[in-house]
């Protein structure tokens, strides 16, 4: 068996990030790191999804910015930009092709029960737009567009995934094999890291209080100084349960980075002050990105290198993605290009 063919054999696997704030700790341990596993046993595709960032306004300039940032940190965290397929969403042009066909097969009560969609209007009450309420269908088109086997997904994502799956099934009942129907990954590791001021809320990139999340790229002195602010309690003691949500955060992210139980971490750090105990996450944390703020620095010199990544790899994307696109748009009785 050639080495193509056993790479044809590998299972493909799609995920991606918005390039809407600052890449932070929770998306790292939550999502990141667990990439980097995957990129041996897996075809990966890895993509800035930057179309879905505009249903929130952007300052322009911002998002070019920061999506070459994200692209910069993916490789940065060890994402291999010749194994995987890392681009911009936007550079592909089928994704926002198939999302218009898939919305014509998608209907309106499925998008009223997105919960995220609730949430977010709520967020953004001056500016509920039909993005912000058909993006499920766009994500449906990013996934099925690659013929994914599996999506790693959290809890917030995984109606979206149904969804997903709800769609490629219709459609392949109506015209016969045209998706494959994605399964979702759940990685054993990746603890869900909270914020640093609210421990009840999920670590959010978009947090208006830069102390409530740790940036990828924070300095060494930022992320102690971050870290030390952090909302604990007045118990006095480290333990592992609900009624102490900034300890049991703490030891999360201390046992994400280190991969030591949560048991052995409570026995150790037992009897420890909490100002002690934020100290030893720290270190923890720094030393877990310095080598990939490091080579994010060296990334950030290199501009030829990677508008050479940018381009490869929004060729290879396309490629595939004409290809499940070509099959769509024959089935539905669209035209032929001549």
């Amino acid at each position: 068996m050639t080495t193509e063919t056993q790479a044809e054999k590998k299972k493909v696997i799609f995920s991606g990030m918005q390039p809407s704030g600052n890449i932070t700790l929770g998306n790292y341990l939550g999502a990141l790191k667990n990439w980097t596993k995957l990129k041996d046993e897996y075809n990966c595709l890895f993509c800035i999804v930057d179309l879905h960032a505009l249903t929130v306004r952007q300052d322009p300039t911002e998002l070019r910015k920061r999506s070459r940032q994200l692209l910069m940190q993916y490789i940065a965290a060890g994402l291999d930009p010749e194994k995987n397929i890392i681009y911009y969403q936007s550079h592909v042009s089928a994704h926002a092709e198939l999302a218009w066909i898939l919305n014509c097969y998608t209907y309106m009560g499925e998008l009223n029960r997105m919960t995220q969609f609730k949430e977010k209007s709520q967020r953004h009450s001056e500016n509920i737009n039909a993005g912000l309420f058909t993006y499920p269908v766009l994500m449906a088109a990013d996934i099925l567009l690659y013929q994914t086997d599996l999506v790693p997904v959290g809890n917030d994502q995984s109606q979206h995934l149904e969804l997903t799956r709800d769609v490629a099934n219709r459609f392949n009942n109506l015209y016969g094999q045209t998706f494959t129907v994605p399964e979702g990954y759940f990685p054993k590791v990746g603890a869900r890291i909270m914020s640093l001021q609210e421990p009840t809320k999920k670590m959010s990139k978009s947090d208006e209080n830069p102390n409530a999340y740790i940036a990828l790229l924070d300095p060494p002195d930022v992320i102690v100084r971050k870290l030390k602010r952090a909302v604990t309690d007045s118990e006095g003691k480290i333990a592992y349960n609900d009624n102490q949500p900034g300890i049991k955060n703490l030891i999360n992210i201390y046992c994400s980075i280190t991969e030591e139980s949560i048991e052995s971490t409570v026995e150790r750090f037992s009897g420890l002050g909490y100002g002690d105990f934020k100290m030893k996450v720290a270190e923890v944390v720094v030393e877990e990105l310095r080598p990939l703020q490091e080579k994010f620095r060296e990334l950030e010199k290199d501009k030829k290198y990677i508008d050479s990544i940018i381009k490869n790899n929004a060729e290879k994307a396309s490629y595939i993605a004409a290809k499940t696109l070509r099959k769509v748009k024959r089935k539905v009785g669209l035209p032929n290009t001549i």
